[in-house]
């Protein structure tokens, strides 16, 4: 497994902030990963991810919203998590010229991800790979978040669980229907926005993150 190597991120007009750079032997893309809105990019879930596509290949860039880098609990405003996904993009970019560029991240990352790019092209980037896309607030069903997806014209991967709370699949199927072709959506049976399934399921954990590491390194390599 590759060490990542810390490193720093500059920020046009804020404050800089951490980034963690991982890429394996024979690498054949590279990920920009942005964590969610409750844990910073060292969060396990984040290593597992990164360690598990390393594990297929594909490099990461993980790297903190400045609202995190500073110890506060409020989430960005967009256009200030917007130039952190930017910043981190080129960052990427400048040490994986010879990779193609995919960019997204966990829930809240992954958003103001597309959010970036339905605004302003990313440059370099390729498609955009999303896990649990936060739709909707907990018990506030709604596809208002989906909106700007029209917006977004690169190829999308959405990674969800059946058992989401933030992305009922009945209002998450039609939302990403929408967007045609560009849009392809993998569902996880039984999985909760933390992609976790109940042991009645018969499956474990670590065989779901299996599962969507594996869908989400074929889509970058197919691209």
């Amino acid at each position: 497994m590759t060490v990542a190597a810390p490193l720093t991120i500059e920020i046009t007009g804020a404050a800089s902030v951490s980034g963690l750079w991982q890429r394996p032997d024979r690498a054949t893309a590279c990920l920009v990963l942005a964590h969610g809105a409750g844990a910073g990019m060292t969060h396990r879930a984040m290593a597992a991810i990164a360690d598990g596509l390393d594990a297929r290949g594909i490099a990461t860039l993980r790297y903190q919203f400045p609202y995190m880098e500073h110890g506060s609990k409020r989430p960005d405003q967009p256009a200030t998590a917007h130039g952190a996904v930017r910043a981190a993009v080129a960052e990427a970019a400048r040490r994986a010229p010879d990779l193609p560029l995919f960019a997204g991240g966990r829930s809240f990352g992954g958003r103001m991800t597309t959010q970036a790019q339905a605004l302003a092209a990313l440059p370099a980037v390729r498609g955009l790979v999303l896990f649990a896309f936060p739709l909707h607030p907990a018990r506030k069903p709604s596809d208002e978040r989906a909106a700007h997806l029209a917006g977004v014209t690169l190829p999308m991967l959405f990674l969800q669980g059946t058992r989401d709370a933030l992305a009922t699949t009945d209002l998450l199927r039609p939302a990403i229907a929408r967007l045609g072709p560009r849009a392809t959506l993998h569902l996880v049976a039984d999985a909760d926005h933390d992609f976790h399934v109940p042991s009645r399921s018969g499956r474990r954990d670590v065989d779901v993150l299996a599962e969507i590491l594996d869908a989400a390194a074929r889509w970058m390599t197919a691209r």
